[in-house]
């Protein structure tokens, strides 16, 4: 059987941003504004889209995203996260809990509710 948790909760919003790609976990920067999220550091959420110029981006503020983590892998149920500086997360007990539902330690994914 195939799980897919792609799209359930999802809710995005259009910010202004430099220096972000898609995939990237991201931070409000600026008034209505994203940008990288450093080592350590809380995100928001996912950007999922760019605008043409590169100066707009769709983020990911709720439901279910699939990020890249380094470091140990994520643990399943509650676990806290943090950015990890290259626009993934890494473990982090001192940062928020997320409700973890999926780890791919071959893909080095994570799969948790926003």
């Amino acid at each position: 059987m195939n799980i897919s948790f792609e799209g359930i909760g999802q809710w995005a919003a259009t910010f202004s941003c430099t220096e972000v790609r898609e995939g990237e976990m991201v931070k409000v920067s600026g008034n209505g504004s994203v940008g990288p999220c450093g080592e350590g550091e809380d995100f928001c959420g996912q950007v999922i889209s760019m605008g043409k110029g590169g100066d707009a981006c769709a983020v990911q503020l709720g439901g279910f995203v699939t990020a890249g983590y380094t470091g140990s892998a994520p643990v399943l149920g509650w676990c806290g996260l943090s950015g990890d500086g290259d626009g993934g997360v890494k473990t982090d007990a001192e940062r928020r809990k997320y409700l973890v539902a999926e780890v791919d330690a071959v893909a080095g994914t994570v799969t948790f509710a926003l």
